[in-house]
């Protein structure tokens, strides 16, 4: 597993970072602040719990 950036609609908003068996996102964007900290399977599991939060937010400028 290595680092890897993490976009949504072609905005980098994060990366995940191997921990342990698992993988942490690291928020660079205040839309996905929320999410900072989280840990997921694989990146795309990150992917899917971002798309999910973003969704069901307000609407935010990145």
């Amino acid at each position: 597993m290595n680092k890897q950036v993490i976009e949504h609609a072609g905005i980098p908003v994060g990366i995940v970072i191997p921990d342990g068996d698992a993988m942490k996102f690291i928020a660079v964007k205040f839309p996905v602040i929320d999410l900072d900290g989280a840990r997921y399977r694989d990146a795309e599991e990150a992917r899917r719990a971002i798309r999910r939060h973003i969704e069901k937010s307000p609407p935010a400028y990145m």
